[in-house]
C-alpha cells in the first residue's frame, strides 16, 4: 500500500495517517512521539541506540574536579545525553548540575534542545549558534582568542568541534562522558539520570507508542506500511542502514547536516533535513516532504 493512499494533501494535514519510525529508546522518545501524534501521524518506536557511562571514569572525574576548581573558562555541551551524563556524575556527589559548574564558567551548546534542558536545570547558556545548529555552527560563532575549554562528549564524537575551537586559539580538554551502544545498554552501565522538564523536551517512556523489533520493522517496510524514519545522529543512520536497508518507499528524515551526510555516504536517500533539531523542526520537515508529494500526486 502506497503512502499517498494514507495521507491527505496540504501541509496542515500532510501527516494524517503517516506511520513514522522513531529510532530512539522509549525513555527518550516522548517529545517527538507527542509532536508526531499532535500532527496526526502514527509514531512507532524502533530503538537502535542506547548510552552507557564512560568506561574511563577516572579521566572524567579528574576533569570534573578541575571544572569545579575553576580550571576551565568554558564548558561545551554538544548533546542532551551529555547533560544526562553530567547530571549523573553530579548526583554521585550529592549535587545538582549547578554544584559542579561554577558560575564563573561560560557554557556553550550547539542546539536549542540542549539549551532548553540546561536552562531547565538552572544552567544559563552563554553561546549557541542561531543559524546552523551543529558543531560546525558553534565553531563559526566561537570567539577568537585564548580560552580553556572542557568538552565532555560521546566516545564516537568526531574532532570537528574540538579542532574547530582550538583553531580559534583555545585549549580544549576533550573527555569521553558516555558511550554510544546498540540498544539495549547493559543495565548496570546505562545512563539513567532524569532531566528536568523543559519547553519542547519532556522526559517520558515513549508515551505508549508501539515498539517494533528490527524484524518487525523490515516486515512493515516490505508491506509499504512505514512512511518515514527519523535519525538523530550519524550513528543512528549507520544502524538504520545495517538493520533496515533498503528503505523502499520509506523516507529518511535527518536531524542535522552530519546525519544527512552520513546517510548519503551510506547510500540512503535523504528526503529532508530538519532545520532545527527539535520535535517541531522534525515535524516541519516531515510536513514539507509529504505536502510536496501530496501536491504532486
Amino acid at each position: 500500500m502506497g503512502r499517498h493512499s494514507a495521507v491527505k494533501s496540504g501541509e496542515a494535514r500532510a501527516l494524517e495517517g503517516a506511520r513514522v519510525l522513531v529510532t530512539r529508546s522509549p525513555d527518550r522518545a516522548a517529545p517527538l512521539v507527542n509532536a508526531l501524534r499532535g500532527a496526526g501521524a502514527e509514531p512507532l518506536l524502533l530503538p537502535l541506540i542506547d548510552f552507557e557511562r564512560a568506561r574511563d571514569q577516572h579521566s572524567l572525574e579528574v576533569a570534573l574536579d578541575a571544572l569545579r576548581a575553576g580550571a576551565y573558562g568554558w564548558l561545551v555541551v554538544s548533546s542532551i545525553t551529555t547533560v544526562r551524563a553530567l547530571k549523573e556524575k553530579a548526583a554521585e556527589r550529592r549535587l545538582d548540575l549547578r554544584g559542579i559548574i561554577p558560575e564563573s564558567v561560560r557554557v556553550a551548546t550547539i542546539g536549542p534542545s540542549s539549551r532548553r534542558v540546561l536552562e531547565a536545570e538552572g544552567i544559563p547558556v552563554d553561546l549557541a549558534p542561531d543559524d546552523v545548529q551543529s558543531a560546525a555552527g558553534l565553531v563559526s560563532v566561537w570567539p577568537a582568542g585564548p580560552a580553556s575549554v572542557f568538552l565532555p562528549q560521546a566516545d564516537i564524537a568526531d574532532d570537528v568541534l574540538a579542532a574547530g575551537i582550538e583553531a580559534k586559539g583555545a585549549v580544549v580538554q576533550a573527555v569521553t562522558a558516555y558511550h554510544t551502544v546498540d540498544y539495549p545498554a547493559v543495565a548496570e552501565r546505562r545512563l539513567t539520570a532524569t532531566l528536568a522538564a523543559a519547553n519542547g523536551w519532556q522526559p517520558g517512556d515513549g508515551s505508549g507508542a508501539p515498539q517494533l523489533t528490527p524484524e518487525a520493522a523490515r516486515a512493515e517496510l516490505a508491506r509499504g506500511r512505514l512512511h518515514a524514519v527519523v535519525a538523530a545522529s550519524p550513528s543512528a543512520a549507520r544502524r538504520i542502514q545495517a538493520s533496515l536497508a533498503p528503505l523502499e518507499d520509506c523516507r529518511f528524515i535527518a536531524i542535522g547536516r552530519s546525519t544527512a551526510a552520513e546517510a548519503a555516504a551510506l547510500g540512503l536517500p535523504v528526503a529532508a533535513t530538519a532545520k532545527e533539531p527539535t520535535p517541531a523542526g522534525i515535524v516541519a520537515a516531515l510536513r514539507t516532504v509529504f505536502a510536496t508529494e501530496g501536491n504532486e500526486s
